[in-house]
């Protein structure tokens, strides 16, 4: 696959969230120019269900220091892991929020979930775009083109600047592995194809990570290439058969958890990044289904 023409290379800031594990990333075209934010944090303390700004106030930190202009603020899907901040990013600083076209498919299988009421329309009209597989759009001088990668959710998107790809958590550092598709709507089938879309890049291409869970062992690291990936990735290197992958990743999937912040993230990340509306005291709630997921 070829990458945009358009050979500028991104500048890229990175910023790690030790709470929730989540690597969030500026790309802008140089200094007193333009940047899209990507897979922005909102910090939520589960036990007392305060949120707080500490992680999104640096990037807007870095931001004015670089005396940019935020043009995008891009999600790579509706996280289960983290709370967005991009409903608070765009009020501090502008820009439009987008995500994958396939958000709306979500947005109703949670709207069943989490009975929400007839005010929320699953249209992805939360969000101000929609971006569809191919589509193309600037960050300043910068061009960028979106990639599905469904599969760990309906929506998941890349965002491909020049060389780099963000990848959101379709993979994730090669000794860690790939996502899991047992959220609903995932497809372990469907997960493997858009890895295997993400490899035909260039070896030399660089992947972005949007979480690392390291081996201890290791410090944090959210870049690879391409050939890192290909060769190394303990689910999914060269060799690795839709069919083995499938099986790994249905077995696997069924030891694992629920994230932490699954219940709070959803409801908040589906409205690109807003809490749930207010009631006549000007308190938002989430909702708990019991016994459902």
């Amino acid at each position: 696959m070829n990458l945009n023409e358009n050979k500028m290379p991104p500048n890229i800031k990175t910023f790690f969230d030790k709470a929730t594990w989540t690597v969030s990333h500026i790309v802008f075209d140089r200094q007193g120019g333009s940047c899209a934010i990507i897979d922005p944090v909102l910090d939520y303390d589960p036990k007392s269900g305060r949120t707080s700004t500490q992680s999104a106030d640096k990037l807007i930190k870095f931001i004015k220091d670089q005396q940019l202009t935020v043009e995008w603020i891009l999600e790579t899907h509706a996280h289960a892991d983290h709370l967005s901040s991009a409903h608070y990013l765009k009020k501090k600083l502008g820009g439009k929020t987008a995500i994958g076209n396939n958000i709306p498919a979500v947005q109703k299988t949670f709207k069943k979930i989490f009975n929400l009421g007839e005010e929320f329309i699953p249209d992805g009209r939360h969000f101000d775009h929609l971006l569809m597989d191919g589509e193309q759009f600037q960050v300043g001088k910068l061009s960028a083109t979106t990639i599905s990668v469904s599969g760990h959710t309906p929506a998941d998107v890349a965002y491909q600047f020049d060389d780099a790809i963000f990848i959101g958590d379709t993979l994730f550092m090669p000794d860690v592995g790939t996502a899991r598709a047992d959220f609903p709507g995932g497809d372990a089938h469907q997960l493997f194809r858009s890895i295997r879309k993400l490899l035909a890049f260039r070896p030399e291409t660089r992947l972005f990570m949007c979480h690392d869970y390291p081996p201890t062992d290791r410090a944090i690291q959210w870049q690879c290439t391409v050939a890192d990936q290909r060769a190394h990735n303990i689910h999914v290197h060269d060799g690795i058969s839709e069919d083995e992958f499938v099986a790994m990743r249905t077995e696997r999937d069924a030891t694992l958890g629920m994230p932490t912040l699954l219940l709070p993230s959803i409801q908040t990340n589906i409205r690109a990044g807003e809490l749930p509306p207010a009631d006549e005291s000007n308190v938002s709630y989430f909702k708990i289904p019991i016994n459902l997921i």
